[in-house]
């Protein structure tokens, strides 16, 4: 079951969405027109006088890496979509440039004043790689409101507050001591190690809490000294170092070591950036919100699977889902380019020349083409993204790989690129 297919009028009014079967017949008679592929839409080619649109709600299960994006109407999923970030490709971009002007100022160079004391950072200043996530999502959310009566935004905020769904009274001491403590503690110890044991990387099993160095030998209840084991592993253990106990699996010992003292980087990413998107989220549209744990509870209840657009399915309250997709938009940020003019080695030395125009022949890189070539060795029909050259030789990367040497006049463009790369 594919998405179900966006509607605009004739003055880009938003109508409600229709099924694919609905959308190729206005096609087939030619009464509408292909205006968007991704995600597809069409436009009508007559204004539609005093439309009746649904009141639909856009849920949102943001993640570091992941977001899941689904379109409600009442308790019918119509629309999914799940977006992939670019976040950690952001901040390896920001080291390389900051090691390559690091190493430029060691050189014997002409003087340069410090400018680092005239810079100030605004107040709620986020780093690059954290409001990407921010603004990638506020982007698709304002996109997707343009081609659908979207009324409402849901969105998952914070991740797990059980103690405050069963009591919403609860406060102070009993707060901090009462069944949200421990069960925080669980999910994210569950995140961190990846759902499984520690010790045999068993999954699918009950798992304990377990303490790496045990209490009876002065160890703590420090979150970095928990990690989770089976059955098994844990009565195997028993009050034995962990030294001890690997010694002879030196590699699993190190590992656990490292992921012992490493913060969870994802539940931070996401902490940093939620009360940002809200803020700017309900701005849009009315805003409410869920908590992770009821977004679990209600997925575990329906016994749906663990997919992020099932997620966002579930945020807030739901007595009941009605899945009309099960083919969500798969969405990856991909940025714009870059604007340096210069490519460099790894050492920061000039290396190569970038060509300032970036349109040839109507196309530029990213742009999403479809090719016929009619003869010659490459003869075939190919769909993908395109890598211009001044010359008009252009590339064709496809699902199936890279296909060189195609000339322009093959290509027709169907998307022109704007930041992503899209797949189901």
């Amino acid at each position: 079951m594919q998405n179900y297919v966006f509607v605009i009028d004739q003055n880009k009014q938003p109508l409600n969405p229709i099924a694919p079967k609905r959308a190729r017949e206005l096609l087939t008679k030619q009464k509408a027109a292909v205006f968007r592929m991704y995600p597809f839409c069409i436009i009508l080619k007559h204004p539609v006088e005093n439309p009746q649109p649904l009141s639909l709600t856009i849920k949102l299960d943001p993640g570091s890496k992941f977001t899941g994006i689904a379109i409600l109407d009442d308790d019918k999923v119509v629309w999914a979509a799940e977006l992939e970030h670019r976040g950690w490709q952001i901040k390896d971009s920001l080291q390389s440039r900051r090691s390559l002007r690091a190493s430029r100022r060691s050189r014997k160079t002409r003087y340069r004043q410090p400018r680092f004391d005239n810079r100030k950072r605004k107040e709620g200043w986020l780093a690059p790689s954290l409001m990407h996530r921010v603004l990638t999502i506020e982007t698709w959310v304002k996109r997707l409101c343009r081609y659908a009566p979207i009324t409402q935004i849901a969105m998952e905020l914070v991740k797990f507050d059980t103690q405050k769904m069963h009591n919403p009274e609860v406060d102070g001491v009993e707060y901090q001591q009462g069944e949200l403590a421990g069960y925080e503690c669980r999910e994210y110890l569950l995140e961190k190690w990846g759902r499984k044991c520690a010790y045999c990387d068993q999954e699918g099993v009950p798992l304990q809490i377990e303490h790496i160095h045990a209490k009876s030998k002065g160890g703590s209840n420090r979150v970095s000294n928990l990690t989770l084991s089976c059955e098994g592993c844990n009565t195997k253990k028993g009050v034995k170092l962990i030294d001890e106990f690997l010694k002879k699996d030196p590699s699993r010992l190190e590992k656990i070591k490292r992921l012992a003292k490493q913060p969870l980087q994802d539940v931070a990413a996401v902490n940093s950036t939620r009360w940002v998107l809200f803020n700017a989220l309900k701005n849009i549209l009315p805003t409410t919100t869920g908590t992770g744990g009821q977004t679990k509870y209600n997925r575990t209840r329906l016994n749906l699977p663990k997919e992020h657009w099932l997620d966002a399915s579930c945020v807030g309250d739901v007595e009941n889902i009605e899945l009309l997709t099960q083919q969500p938009l798969r969405i990856k940020s991909n940025g714009w380019g870059t604007r340096q003019m210069c490519g460099t080695d790894r050492y920061g030395f000039p290396t190569r020349h970038r060509e300032r125009k970036q349109v040839h022949f109507g196309f530029r890189t990213g742009d999403i083409a479809k090719v016929i070539v009619t003869s010659g060795k490459k003869m075939g029909e190919y769909v993908g993204r395109v890598l211009c050259r001044k010359t008009g030789s252009f590339d064709i990367v496809t699902k199936l790989g890279r296909v060189a040497g195609i000339n322009h006049r093959f290509c027709s463009s169907i998307h022109k690129k704007d930041g992503y790369s899209y797949g189901f």
